[in-house]
């Protein structure tokens, strides 16, 4: 590493200290080579500050309540929690701190990589500025990921509205939380305010969870409606109000219009990728407003500058991030001709039941393949382990072709992050379904579900007249 007191010279510069650009410069500069990482805002950007980490331990602290609330069914007395809504954001922040330092200053220049901490602009294809320095670098990585999405509706102040970005700093309980978008974010933050004692109401223009199955969003609805989320679907907002202490927004249902009263508004309705500022034009860098354009390598339209995670404009999840960072390490280190393939890609909403995919929806697998697919599901109420922890709301659904090659794999219930993961496996291997009908699995465990669910694929075959008949003549055979 060349440097004097303006001028710095690196074989990488990374710009973003979030998953993405954390992963590669750590990385890069264990594999020898000299980086320069650049954060204007939060080492760990949005997962550790106001995304993944904070909303977990937000929703840890919501599903503590619930439990108590639901004990009855266990012989337990049932009780209303005493809830001290500023101890739990305490809560949250103590969890924040416990994972910065894995992510902090101090710990990457303890790896060699130097830090510098301000907003970066490209004054060339091989130069960027931040403040008075200069930094020159062979490779460059683009990794400032994304924020809230603030949607053009009239008589929305973004000064008076709540976004991830600072809810979790939020320190008074809101008597009634009005959120706009209906997404993971919005449906989990629905759900933990809910059950930390806030009225929830959530708008959205279409339905909840647009990109799961359906059959299995419909069970995350009846938790949400069970637990007295008030969800309003397919509705248009005409207008939102602001007053000194509160919020009014005016919506439009089936030609019925009405104006719904909050105390909290929060827009939860997309993100918008960090690009303002880069000076991307300066590097004749191509963007347009739903990313950075790259190749499957990752690559932009100059070989040595790769984007990665929110802002290369593809999935926008925290392991997608990480998974980008080991594709650019291999083409850029190791000069392997490495791709992105997002066929067993797993995301997941934490909701309570969770629901997790991977792969192919239903409605996806046939609009390729017709009907040549097969589904199979199997319910958590057939789950011995489920049934003994009385949690048996919930199912399985596998697609696959007719050949048992498995598509994708959706789960509702009970720790469906983790079992997801047997799937993805799966997919990622190209295995078929008679994989999964071989594991020996744990009895009694919720991961059971996976097994039953890979064995009714066969279940009308093996138990048809045609097996039934060669089971007869083999058993005329002799020892």
């Amino acid at each position: 590493m060349s440097e004097d007191a303006k001028n710095i010279i690196v074989d990488l510069c990374v710009i973003g200290a979030g998953s993405a650009g954390l992963s590669v410069a750590s990385g890069v500069v264990q594999l020898g080579l000299d980086v320069a990482l650049i954060e204007k805002s939060k080492m760990g950007g949005d997962c550790l500050n106001t995304g993944c980490v904070p909303s977990k331990a937000l929703l840890a602290a919501a599903k503590a309540a619930q439990v108590m609330r639901t004990s009855d069914k266990y012989g337990i007395a049932e009780q209303e929690p005493d809830i001290d809504f500023n101890a739990v954001k305490t809560h949250v922040s103590d969890v924040i701190k416990v994972i910065e330092p894995h992510d902090s200053v101090e710990r990457f220049e303890g790896l060699g990589v130097k830090v510098i901490k301000g907003a970066a602009a490209f004054t060339s294809a091989h130069t960027v500025q931040v403040g008075e320095q200069t930094i020159t670098a062979r490779y460059f990585v683009i990794s400032t990921g994304s924020r809230a999405a603030i949607p053009p509706i009239e008589g929305l102040d973004p000064d008076k509205i709540l976004t991830n970005e600072n809810i979790f700093e939020l320190r008074e309980k809101p008597d009634h939380l009005i959120i706009v978008g209906g997404g993971p974010i919005g449906i989990e933050m629905a759900q933990a305010h809910k059950r930390l004692g806030c009225k929830v109401t959530v708008l959205d223009m279409g339905s909840i969870l647009p990109h799961d199955d359906p059959d299995l969003t419909a069970v995350v609805r009846d938790s949400l409606d069970n637990e007295g989320v008030r969800l309003l679907e397919n509705i248009k907002i005409e207008k939102i109000a602001h007053a000194e202490k509160g919020v009014r927004v005016y919506v439009e249902k089936d030609g019925e219009q009405n104006a719904i009263d909050g105390s909290h508004l929060l827009i939860a309705a997309g993100r918008q990728v960090n690009v303002d500022g880069l000076e991307l034009e300066k590097a004749g860098i191509v963007y347009d407003r739903r990313g950075i354009q790259v190749d499957a390598r990752l690559r932009t339209n100059h070989k040595h500058i790769y984007a990665a995670g929110d802002v290369a404009g593809g999935p926008q999840f925290t392991h997608v991030a990480g998974y980008h960072a080991g594709i650019i390490i291999r083409n850029m280190i190791f000069k392997t001709p490495a791709k992105i393939d997002y066929k067993a890609l797993p995301w997941v909403t934490y909701t309570d039941p969770e629901l997790a995919n991977v792969g192919m929806t239903e409605s996806k697998a046939r609009e390729k393949y017709g009907d040549s697919i097969k589904v199979v599901k199997w319910k958590f109420k057939e789950n011995d382990r489920a049934t003994a922890e009385r949690r048996t709301d919930g199912m399985i659904k596998v697609v696959t072709r007719k050949n048992g090659k498995i598509l994708g794999a959706a789960i509702v219930g009970p720790h469906a992050g983790e079992l997801i993961g047997v799937w993805v496996l799966a997919i990622s291997k190209g295995l078929k379904i008679g994989a999964i009908t071989g594991m020996i699995v744990p009895y009694p465990t919720f991961g059971e579900i996976s097994k039953r669910a890979a064995g009714a694929f066969y279940t009308a075959s093996l138990f048809s007249d045609r097996t039934r008949k060669i089971v007869g003549l083999l058993q005329k055979l002799p020892f």
